[in-house]
């Protein structure tokens, strides 16, 4: 377990990492979510109904980032890849044209991972993805991310994830996104 910002004494403000029910508490999940990504309550009532089917599939698991006082500040969701599914389905096209659609096989993927705005910067997303990756089995893990230069692409990348393929389109979203791929476990500081 780790905790953070306040290194010190116990302080409303410390976070810590560990497993999380995510069935029983998606709805705080996505309030998190949508303060981070900036999602409006339809596009939240859409994602409840995708991480609970998402939450059925085999070796799905989540680790969430809570305050001392038992509030979700921060979760990860992932699984191990499937080709059927519906996110393969999508960015398989593009890997195989950059020729790299067997990362799609025996990898690890970050289906979300989010952080409270208040919490980010203080490494919270960081322990979150090397916390979920650290027990899987897969050689390697994936994720995708919306295809700018942001903070969470720089976390990423200081993680050891490279672009596998940019300007990825997925239906009704209405940006571009970035697949991206690292060998496990992840790089440290």
């Amino acid at each position: 377990m780790l905790r953070f910002p306040g290194q010190g004494p116990r302080n409303p403000d410390d976070v810590v990492v560990g497993p999380l029910d995510l069935a029983a508490r998606v709805d705080e999940a996505l309030a998190v979510q949508a303060l981070a990504f900036g999602l409006g309550a339809d596009e939240v009532a859409v994602r409840r109904q995708i991480v609970l089917r998402h939450l059925t599939y085999p070796g799905a698991r989540a680790l969430g980032a809570t305050t001392v006082d038992g509030r979700l500040v921060g979760f990860v969701y992932g699984m191990p890849n499937d080709r059927t599914h519906w996110w393969s389905t999508v960015v398989e096209p593009y890997l195989r044209a950059q020729g790299r659609d067997a990362w799609l096989d025996h990898s690890f993927v970050i289906t979300e991972l989010h952080v409270h705005p208040h919490y980010q910067n203080h490494g919270v997303g960081r322990s979150l993805i090397t916390g979920i990756t650290d027990s899987a089995t897969e050689p390697r893990s994936i994720l995708s991310a919306i295809d700018t230069d942001s903070p969470a692409r720089g976390l990423y990348r200081s993680l050891g994830y490279e672009d596998l393929a940019r300007q990825v389109l997925f239906p009704s979203a209405p940006k571009p996104y970035a697949v991206m791929g690292a060998p496990l476990p992840l790089r440290r500081r």
